[in-house]
């Protein structure tokens, strides 16, 4: 499955916090590949782009955020398969 995080910073994160993000985004859970991170101008801070065997499992990529960021995962899927969801 395809995963994209929108990450709205609360504030800004100590040194602490960074290497604690820096760590779970290098070693991401088993099954889970974080694919493109990218910092953002504008609404969001950053946008992540992560693959992964389910939803739950995705989710574990951002927790280590949670302290100090809003964040937002939506299921991403190619037209391909919109267009079968969607009968056409």
């Amino acid at each position: 499955m395809h995963f994209i995080t929108l990450v709205k910073l609360r504030r800004k994160p100590t040194k602490e916090e960074i290497a604690k993000m820096e760590e779970a985004i290098k070693q991401p859970k088993e099954g889970t590949k974080i694919r493109f991170i990218f910092w953002t101008l504008g609404r969001y801070d950053m946008v992540f782009y992560t693959e992964g065997p389910d939803p739950v499992t995705a989710l574990s990529t951002v927790l280590p955020f949670f302290d100090f960021a809003a964040t937002e995962t939506l299921v991403a899927v190619s037209k391909e398969e919109a267009m079968k969801i969607l009968g056409i």
